[in-house]
């Protein structure tokens, strides 16, 4: 049996990956060529069941709707042939006595379909996630709920990364064997489901014989990438979920004008979203560098290993104190309690101790955002009715963004070896967020171009991610500069710590009303100031150029039209 390209939407598409080798047996529906045209890729599937007996195309033909693709050895066929060879006088002489008898009347024959369709139920294991172990954060599903093949349904998380885990297969939830907290490892299983029923087509009624393999669908065929035909550079096999993928990464910018490039089926670009894995800094393996699934979890497994080596590395760097004291002394020391740490907090305690190595200095500074906060006053009533919330913070990032713009140097990064500044391009804002269990910095990708709304939507969407710890790694990283605001907590200035390798981060404390001298007037007037506390690195930054630059957001947040400029 022929197998032809169905209709394509285009005159002819390029061959970019076969998914079937000669011998394979499939199932109809099978996806057996992978065709690409220009940025559209189509996985084509097999109009019928059986054993591939010759493949007709390579990896890079071009082909059209109408073409042979493979053929195929059809499973009815071969099934009929076995059959026949082996219950051939049985056969004859049930056509000889009943030549126009049916195989099974009506009442069995629906019976056996019923039987046919009943769903199992299963036991799924955690698949590979790239770590010996992680903890549930969420389950997503209930005991009696439907779920479908791909839906997510458990949330795993490892430090600060997490991961979806998806449904191995359609069907009801009969057990949850992991609760939410529980600490899990590869390999272990966590739910049970019972299939979805698939019911069995009705025998017809003309049927001369009872097919031996009624009740048992063709294996499906594992994907096999084809070699490459003679003449014509071979192409790296699919990785192991083991084995890293190798290209280019795309920076930043390149991601913004490329996403649409990327090489991707459907069916991955969707666990993607689901693994919430950026799919622009995965490298394909495939032809034309196109990403596979398992690309996509070699990209898991290196994030996550990397995220787990990385607080171990880490720990090495001591804060040069010496050891506690003996404490077991109850009359000198009197009764002690000890308490652990939260997840979060261990693993930050290795980042802040990289700021004993930093030489840091702190320069104050007053904004008068009298103004500001009028503005504020006129504009947070609309916000609010389109559910935004219209902060002061929201001001300070734009001004903060747009001076970091004309004073590039700080938002920069000192090289290893001490004698070059790396300039960022792009302002991605860290923003300090209080949680229950600590301190994050979620970060506001390309500050620089966003307007006052667009920046408070995202500091709202942000902070509720931290607070319902949702936070993805993509969420936390590639920060140039960082804001710390105490709000209404109080206090009057304080010294922010700088987020290496960053080189500066700014405070804001409570803004008070306070007498302000007014010359013109030689009078004093109530005006609310905001104090301003900027810390920064002092082998990059040097005194004079770190109270310019406070000095100059002071200006723009005391008078925001200035931005606009």
């Amino acid at each position: 049996m022929d197998i032809k390209a169905p209709d394509l939407g285009v005159d002819s598409a390029e061959v970019s990956e076969i998914m079937v080798a000669v011998g394979d047996v499939i199932a109809k529906d099978d996806n057996i060529v992978l065709l690409e045209s220009d940025k559209a890729s189509v996985e084509v599937p097999s109009s019928a069941a059986g054993k591939v007996t010759k493949i007709n195309v390579a990896i890079g033909d071009q082909v059209s709707e109408g073409m042979v693709l493979i053929e195929v050895e059809s499973a009815d066929a071969s099934d009929d042939t076995d059959s026949t060879a082996e219950e051939a006088p049985e056969a004859e002489q049930a056509d000889d006595n009943n030549e126009d008898a049916p195989v099974e009347d009506d009442a069995d024959a629906e019976e056996a379909t019923d039987d046919a369709g009943e769903g199992a139920s299963t036991t799924h294991a955690l698949p590979d996630i790239g770590v010996d172990e992680a903890q549930v954060a969420e389950i997503m599903v209930s005991v009696g709920d439907t779920v479908s093949a791909d839906e997510s349904i458990l949330l795993i998380e490892s430090d600060k990364a997490s991961v979806e885990v998806p449904a191995p297969e359609a069907g009801v939830v009969e057990k949850i064997l992991v609760n939410a907290g529980d600490t899990v490892a590869n390999g272990q299983d966590f739910i049970v489901i019972k299939a979805a029923s698939t019911p069995k087509a009705k025998p017809k009624a003309d049927t001369a014989k009872a097919e031996d393999k009624a009740d048992k669908p063709a294996p499906k065929a594992e994907s096999k990438p084809q070699p490459a035909p003679t003449g014509e550079p071979k192409q790296a096999s699919a990785p192991t979920s083991t084995a890293a993928p190798t290209g280019k990464k795309l920076s930043e910018a390149e991601v913004n004008e490329k996403l649409v490039d990327v090489y991707a089926g459907p069916a991955v670009r969707k666990l993607a979203r689901q693994l919430g894995v950026d799919i622009t800094q995965v490298n394909g393996s495939a032809l034309n560098d196109r990403i596979l699934k398992e690309d996509l979890f070699a990209h898991v497994k290196n994030r996550l290993t990397t995220q787990q080596a990385a607080p171990a590395a880490q720990g090495a760097v001591s804060s040069g104190l010496p050891k506690l004291p003996d404490m077991s002394n109850v009359e000198i020391w009197g009764e002690t309690e000890t308490q652990d740490l939260s997840r979060l907090q261990k693993v930050s305690i290795p980042q802040l101790n990289y700021n004993t190595y930093l030489p840091q200095v702190t320069q104050f500074d007053l904004s008068d955002i009298t103004e500001t906060e009028k503005l504020r006053g006129e504009l947070k009533g609309d916000m609010k009715a389109q559910g935004i919330g219209l902060t002061i913070l929201a001001f300070i990032v734009k001004a903060t963004a747009y001076a970091l713009t004309q004073h590039p140097r700080f938002n920069s990064h000192l090289s290893d070896d001490n004698t070059q500044v790396i300039l960022r391009k792009s302002v991605n804002m860290g923003i300090a967020v209080a949680t229950d269990d600590g301190l994050v910095v979620p970060v506001i990708k390309n500050a620089q171009d966003k307007g006052i709304k667009q920046i408070a939507i995202e500091i709202g969407e942000l902070a509720g991610k931290a607070r319902d710890k949702k936070l993805t790694t993509k969420d936390m990283q590639g920060a140039s500069f960082t804001i710390s605001s105490q709000g209404i907590l109080g206090g009057t200035a304080f010294t922010p710590l700088v987020n290496w390798p960053q080189v500066g981060i700014l405070g804001a404390s409570e803004a008070t009303m306070q007498p302000v001298w007014n010359a013109a007037k030689q009078t004093f007037e109530p005006r609310l100031m905001l104090p301003l506390s900027l810390s920064y690195d002092h082998r990059v930054i040097n005194g004079a150029d770190a109270a310019v630059f406070t000095r100059y957001v002071a200006t723009l947040l005391a008078d925001p039209r200035r931005i606009l400029l």
